[in-house]
C-alpha cells in the first residue's frame, strides 16, 4: 500500500484543484543580502487556494466535510477565536457544498476594537452564509456548540461539531496529505528541503506534516514550528499527542517523542493573536520584497521565527528551507490599527 492509499481510504470531499506551488522567494534574498547567509528560501503557497481566500484549513476541511457527510449531517457547526480562519473556510466550503454553517467566535484575543470584532474574516463568514454567533468574554464556545448542535437534532438535523481550527486526527490527515504532496514536488525538482518552517496554533497542521514526513521517509524534526498559541511545554504536549492520534487512525505503529518535534517560542509575544514588533516588520519585509501577504497572527509570527533562525543559524547556511504560507490574509484588515501603528 503507498502512501496515498492510506488516505484514501477516508471520506473526503474535494476543496483545492491540486497541488498547491512552491516558488523562490528570490527578491526576498536580493533584500536580505548578506544576512540570509546563502540560505535560499522557497514558499508553498497554500494561501493559493481558490476557495473561500485561501489558506491551510482548506486541507483539514476537505476530510472533515467527508466525515461530516459519511455521518449523514447537514449542519457545520465550527468554533474559533473571533478573526478565526477556519470559521471562514468552513463556511465558505458549507457554501460550496451545500451544508449549512454555523461559526461559534470566542474572545480568544482581548481585542475590543470595531474593526477587529465586525472586520476581516468575522465580514466573511456572513457573507458566505453562516449564522455567526459572536461570544462575550468568558463564554465556552464548546459548551455553546455542543448546546447548538442539541438544538439542531431536536429540529430534524444532524449537526457536526468542528473543534478548535479543525485540529482532530481526522483533520490532520489534510496535512499528511500536504507532506506527501511536498515530497513529491521535491522529487520532481530535485529541490531537498532542510527545514519546513510553520505556525503551530492548534497543532494539527504540525502533527499532521510530522506523520507525513516520517511516512515519507523524512525526518519530523525538519518541520520546525513556532508556537502562536500556548507555551512551548503545552504546545509540544498537545502536538505529539495528536501526532500518535494520527498515527493510530492510519493504523500505524509508529510513535514521534516529544523530543523530536521542533518548537520554538521566542515569537509568541504577548500571547494568541497579540501583534509583535517582529511580526510587523516580517509582514511589511514580504509585503514590500514580494509582494505577498502574511497575516498578523501565524504566518507573520512564523516568518519572523524564520528570519531569527537564519540570523542566529538555527538553519544552517546554505541550506533549502521552505516557508508554508498558511493564508490568512482577511485577518490583516481587522488589525489595521497594530499594522499602521508601528
Amino acid at each position: 500500500m503507498s502512501n496515498w492509499d492510506l488516505l484514501n481510504r477516508f471520506p473526503r470531499v474535494r476543496l483545492m484543484s491540486g497541488p498547491t506551488p512552491i516558488q523562490r522567494l528570490d527578491r526576498l534574498e536580493e533584500v536580505l543580502g548578506e544576512k540570509r547567509r546563502g540560505v535560499s528560501i522557497w514558499a508553498k503557497r497554500d494561501d493559493l487556494m481558490e476557495l473561500g481566500g485561501g489558506g491551510n484549513k482548506l486541507r483539514k476541511l476537505e476530510f472533515l466535510i467527508g466525515q461530516a457527510r459519511s455521518e449523514g449531517c447537514d449542519t457545520l457547526v465550527v468554533t474559533g477565536g473571533v478573526q478565526s480562519n477556519f470559521a471562514r473556510l468552513a463556511a465558505a466550503a458549507c457554501a460550496r457544498t451545500g451544508l449549512a454553517c454555523e461559526v461559534v467566535l470566542a474572545q480568544m484575543v482581548p481585542r475590543e476594537t470595531e474593526i477587529y470584532q465586525a472586520n476581516g474574516n468575522v465580514l466573511l463568514d456572513g457573507l458566505f452564509g453562516a449564522r455567526v454567533h459572536l461570544l462575550g468574554t468568558g463564554d465556552n464556545a464548546s459548551a455553546f456548540a455542543a448546546g447548538r448542535a442539541s438544538e439542531i437534532a431536536t429540529s430534524g438535523g444532524k449537526a457536526f461539531v468542528g473543534t478548535l481550527g479543525g485540529s482532530t486526527p481526522v483533520g490532520a490527515l489534510g496535512y499528511v496529505d500536504c507532506a506527501f504532496e511536498i515530497a513529491a514536488q521535491s522529487k520532481a525538482t530535485s529541490i531537498a528541503f532542510d527545514n519546513v518552517v510553520i505556525p503551530n496554533g492548534s497543532g494539527g497542521m504540525h502533527a499532521g506534516l510530522a506523520v507525513g514526513s516520517a511516512l515519507a521517509g523524512k525526518d519530523p524534526s525538519k518541520v520546525r514550528a513556532h508556537t502562536v498559541l500556548s507555551s512551548v511545554e503545552t504546545c509540544v504536549s498537545a502536538t505529539v499527542e495528536k501526532v500518535n492520534a494520527v498515527f493510530d487512525l492510519l493504523g500505524k505503529n509508529d510513535r514521534i517523542r516529544a523530543e523530536e518535534l521542533a518548537v520554538d517560542g521566542a515569537q509568541l509575544g504577548g500571547g494568541y493573536g497579540m501583534p509583535t514588533s517582529d511580526m510587523v516588520d516580517a509582514v511589511r519585509l514580504v509585503g514590500r520584497s514580494e509582494g505577498l501577504l502574511l497575516d498578523p497572527v501565524y504566518g507573520g509570527k512564523a516568518f519572523a521565527g524564520l528570519l531569527s533562525d537564519i540570523e542566529n543559524e538555527v538553519i544552517a547556511p546554505g541550506s533549502n528551507v521552505l516557508f508554508v504560507m498558511t493564508g490568512g490574509s482577511p485577518g490583516l484588515y481587522a488589525y489595521a490599527d497594530a499594522l499602521s501603528s508601528h
